[in-house]
């Protein structure tokens, strides 16, 4: 058995770091905003939310491919922008991947930032700490735990994606063909070692990942300040 391709396998762990990256921008404010907030708009919100959980991705796929494609607002302004389209490319992968990854992100930080209270912020406020500054000194350290777990569940989900990043990217090397697709491509053509390669690794770098991470979870202890 030949050594397997690993382009795909590093494309795939660039789109899961880019999109998890924008998700904790992303995420951090709205997960603040529905654990806090008394709006009546919040249980909209949280069930929009959470559609990827339940949508299944060929759904969703299609549905973002839509939304990317260049005759709508945003494919237009963007191919307007870049000469180029949002459809297969790696750009529109990285903005479905965080629609399809936004509840793996925003629910642990939602739970974390319930779990804080309102006491450590108002204690906080006592002391003449602005809002800001109050929620980056008090609220994420301890929130630290979540934070942690949003950005490998993220992390682990957006390199397993198919469904989604197949609607959306195609199978373009190097540009759109992450492992998953690979994956399937090779059993499609019958090459079972290879899909087998490609499996195995995927398995024990996304066991590592979550052992890793998981393990420094337990260990690190939560300060504040």
């Amino acid at each position: 058995m030949s050594w397997p391709d690993l382009a795909p396998l590093w494309l795939s762990v660039q789109l899961a770091g880019v999109t998890t990256a924008l998700l904790l921008i992303i995420g951090t404010p709205l997960a603040w905003w529905l654990a806090t907030t008394r709006n009546r708009f919040r249980p909209i919100i949280e069930a929009i939310t959470a559609l990827p959980l339940v949508l299944p991705p060929t759904v969703l796929g299609f549905y973002i491919l839509i939304f990317l494609s260049p005759n709508s607002t945003l494919g237009g302004l963007w191919r307007d922008a870049t000469g180029e389209t949002l459809t297969f490319s790696f750009s529109g992968l990285v903005l479905a991947s965080a629609l399809y990854s936004l509840p793996f992100m925003v629910q642990p930080l939602q739970s974390a930032f319930e779990a804080v209270g309102r006491g450590p912020m108002e204690a906080a406020a006592t002391l003449r700490a602005g809002r800001l500054d109050a929620f980056f000194s008090v609220a994420v350290p301890l929130s630290k735990r979540g934070f942690l777990t949003g950005i490998v569940l993220s992390f682990a989900h957006t390199i397993g994606e198919f469904g989604v990043v197949l609607m959306v990217g195609g199978n373009i090397p190097g540009q759109t063909r992450v492992i998953s697709i690979a994956i399937y491509e090779q059993v499609e053509t019958l090459d079972y070692a290879q899909a087998h390669a490609l499996s195995l690794i995927l398995l024990v770098f996304s066991f590592s990942v979550l052992l890793v991470v998981y393990s420094l979870n337990r260990r690190a202890p939560v300060r504040v300040g």
